[in-house]
């Protein structure tokens, strides 16, 4: 589920971003006095406890240097690190640069090799000098989590991809039943093939492929989260596209069987067919006005 994580992640990093910071800003101490350690060391004690998902707490100095040990739950992590030289990090050069609190990508942390965002808040004097970078290292998991409820690793995306995927089983299975009634429709004597039942069957096997084409969609999309072949950030749309995709190809096969079929029983019933051809234009129209629209928004976004 990594690219949907990445997607989702891409989604809420204003929020996050914000949310992180405000908390950070709230949980460390602005007023240094005495001796400097002594107070990151409590500021960073006392923004664990508020952020208790964070992986790590720790402070670098203005060369990226670690100052103090790192602060986590998790006796592995606990403990160490002081010294560790951080000043080839993302956070620590976009913070000395920007002179406010980041919120980086997610990279693969090297002491858990999951993905992991690291918030950075420095600290000032009131001279505008740079006393240190606060960092607060949270996997995507548990960012996702907090700032989006509703991402693919939430009880309730897990229970999403549970019940998308009943309904795939069970659309998988009504168009396997609609396949195979379309083969016995067909029928295997040649010597007496029944026009009617031949258009009975080419409509029954394009309702099913149409079904199968929505049932990939769905489940690529909503339970393996894979990405779109578009790259686009946003792939809530692309079910959508997909399934009008199938059912304009159903209706077109459709329109053509019933141009054939009329034009050998019933000249007069043509007309039906022009309207079906109709309706289907329509449909292309207001598929292309919809891609049209959501291409805009996409190109909104971005900027």
């Amino acid at each position: 589920m990594t690219v949907k994580e990445i997607q989702e992640y891409a989604q809420i990093r204003t929020k996050a971003r914000a949310y992180l910071c405000y908390i950070m800003g709230r949980n460390i101490s602005h007023n240094i006095s005495g001796n400097i350690t002594d107070t990151i060391i409590a500021s960073a004690h006392k923004l664990k406890e508020a952020l208790p998902t964070a992986e790590l707490v720790y402070a670098i100095d203005v060369h990226g240097i670690q100052i103090i040990d790192n602060i986590s739950s998790n006796p592995k992590l606990q403990g160490f690190g002081k010294g560790e030289d951080r000043s080839d990090r993302a956070y620590y050069y976009k913070t000395l640069r920007e002179h406010r609190c980041k919120l980086t990508d997610p990279y693969p942390s090297i002491l858990t090799n999951e993905l992991v965002v690291t918030a950075a808040f420095p600290l000032y004097d009131t001279e505008d000098n740079l006393l240190a970078i606060l960092c607060v290292d949270i996997s995507l998991k548990h960012i996702l989590r907090m700032v989006h409820p509703s991402s693919v690793d939430s009880s309730f995306g897990a229970f999403n991809k549970i019940v998308y995927s009943i309904f795939s089983v069970a659309l998988l299975g009504v168009a396997l039943l609609l396949f195979l009634k379309g083969v016995a429709s067909f029928g295997l004597n040649f010597a007496e093939i029944d026009i009617h039942s031949i258009f009975t069957s080419t409509i029954l096997l394009t309702l099913s492929l149409a079904i199968v084409d929505l049932v990939k969609a769905i489940f690529e999309e909503e339970v393996l989260g894979r990405e779109n072949k578009r790259g686009s950030s946003d792939d809530s749309h692309q079910t959508m596209i997909k399934f009008l995709g199938s059912i304009i190809i159903s209706l077109s096969i459709e329109a053509l069987m019933l141009v054939f079929k009329f034009a050998l029983t019933d000249p007069e019933k043509l007309l039906y067919a022009v309207y079906l051809l109709g309706g289907i234009t329509s449909l292309i129209i207001g598929l292309s006005i919809y891609l049209k629209v959501n291409q805009k928004q996409e190109i909104r976004e971005r900027k």
